[in-house]
């Protein structure tokens, strides 16, 4: 059997996404920056496009900026609310410990810069709380930057209640919404954020294009100098295809959104709970209050690379973190974040499912896995020190 669980890294594009951009090669393939009709027809439905985005996000259609993908947006989104709070002597951002990572070297980027920056805690569950927020806005923050929803461990962080402490100090609130997109119900007026960014191939959309939502009113500075396209903000004439299937994806997953929820967190809890009978396993995040389709464990006394190569072998496609780091040997660094060892860190596993997953295929998973991770076990020195009491378990 063939399992594809791996769909944090991407998602395969749906055939709404395939058959919305196809008319964008063949019809629609002026510049939507040109004046005759050829252009002024692609202009409409690069127009279109957006308004569809805007809808599903709950803003207005002038405050979506389309870019290659959710590090672009996130880039622009800090560096821009950095560069409008250095404008009035304000150079301080809180952000989390467990961002990704177009986040986290950003801020390192900002720190060379002369910028502070406030990482927040996790905690074991990932979660952190609007009260340790408001603890770290300073009188000089800028800037408050906290993930939506975990893309390791699935945890889905308390965004309103965040973003209304935001609002109440008048520091602007960009959220990395990259997983959380297509998966969760979002409305950014009712949920008081200023920016948030996401990416097309995370929600069955193409590869190569996101977006940045920026509320009215909010300085945004452009990364790349050209042309005045996307109203000065982003140069470089629009990527039409990528944006259509990006719009059309996003408006078929919002809508099976209270469907596919249903199932699949149906399909993740009866993962978990057969992964949870491994011995000396743990399950990494948020039980309930995580992403639909994420399961991620951690087995003491395994390498993932050789859990992730073994389950390949036997046809099933899954991570052990962020494909952004797939080619790092150091451990996660939203593990270490929760407080797991580095140790432990290393035996990491998980699994993103999406609605085209099977009952069968969750069962496929809970049978072999266990026989895989009891395999490489069974090899394992440490496994058998920890057994022999040479060492003491870590997770019991």
């Amino acid at each position: 059997m063939q399992v594809y669980a791996d769909n944090a890294a991407t998602t395969k594009p749906s055939r709404t996404a395939l058959d919305a951009m196809l008319p964008c090669f063949e019809q629609f393939y002026g510049n939507p920056s040109s004046l005759h009709h050829v252009g002024q027809a692609a202009a409409e439905v690069l127009l279109q496009a957006r308004q569809d985005m805007a809808d599903c996000l709950g803003c207005e259609a002038r405050e979506i900026y389309f870019t290659s993908g959710g590090s672009e947006a996130d880039n622009q989104a800090l560096r821009s609310a950095a560069w409008a709070g250095a404008r009035k002597g304000k150079k301080h951002i809180v952000s989390t410990a467990f961002e990704h990572h177009a986040v986290l070297h950003t801020l390192e980027q900002l720190k060379e810069e002369g910028f502070t920056v406030t990482l927040l805690d996790v905690h074991e569950t990932g979660r952190i709380t609007p009260e340790e927020v408001e603890a770290a806005i300073q009188p000089d923050t800028c800037l408050v930057s906290v993930m939506y929803a975990n893309n390791e461990i699935g945890t889905i962080e308390p965004i309103a209640e965040i973003g209304a402490v935001c609002r109440k100090h008048g520091v602007p609130f960009h959220t990395d919404a990259v997983q959380a997109a297509g998966h969760v119900p979002i409305h950014v007026r009712e949920q008081n954020i200023d920016m948030l960014s996401l990416s097309g191939h995370k929600f069955h959309g193409p590869r190569g294009v996101g977006a940045l939502y920026v509320r009215k009113g909010i300085p945004l500075r452009s990364l790349i100098c050209g042309g005045a396209q996307e109203r000065g903000r982003r140069a470089g004439t629009e990527n039409l295809p990528a944006i259509v299937g990006m719009a059309a994806a996003l408006k078929e997953a919002c809508a099976a959104l209270p469907e596919h929820t249903a199932y699949l967190t149906g399909l993740r809890d009866k993962l978990i709970e057969g992964l949870r009978t491994i011995p000396h396993s743990i399950l990494n995040g948020e039980r309930t209050r995580r992403l639909p389709g994420n399961v991620h464990f951690c087995f003491e006394g395994i390498e993932g690379e050789s859990l992730l190569l073994l389950l390949d072998a036997k046809g099933i496609c899954a991570s052990s973190g962020s494909a952004c780091t797939s080619g790092s040997l150091d451990p996660s660094h939203v593990l270490l974040a929760i407080g797991r060892p580095h140790e432990i860190a290393h035996g990491s596993l998980r699994l993103s499912l999406s609605a085209e997953n099977t009952p069968e295929e969750i069962d496929y998973l809970i049978e072999t896995i266990p026989q895989v991770v009891a395999y490489l076990r069974s090899m394992s020195p440490v496994w058998r020190d920890l057994q022999e009491g040479r060492r003491s378990y870590v997770i019991q």
